[in-house]
């Protein structure tokens, strides 16, 4: 039984995929959630909201129903995905795949 490189290659592809997609939803839900505690809004409102919408869609609908500008928004969505992503690291690990050699 030969080792079939190109199959390896295939399988961590697979591999990196899932889990850097996994890795990107979690930390825009968290992003999400994050941003309504700093707005003191239901956060599972927005977490319905990212199955069905696009961020700037939600931060758009966001910026109209609230007293606040987009470009406040905006800034503080950024903080948010900062603060998930810093997160994410130090509970799961870089995301970044792992380079073959």
């Amino acid at each position: 039984m030969a080792f079939d490189l190109r199959r390896a290659l295939l399988a961590k592809e697979e591999k990196d995929s899932a889990r850097l997609m996994d890795f990107e939803f979690r930390q825009r839900a968290r992003s999400f959630r994050l941003l309504a505690a700093i707005l003191d809004i239901d956060p599972g409102m927005l977490g319905r909201e990212i199955a069905l919408h696009d961020d700037p869609a939600i931060l758009d609908a966001l910026a109209n129903d609230l007293p606040i500008s987009r470009e406040d928004l905006a800034l503080h969505y950024a903080r948010c995905r900062a603060e998930a992503y810093r997160q994410l690291v130090g509970e799961l690990g870089d995301p970044t795949p792992h380079r073959l050699g």
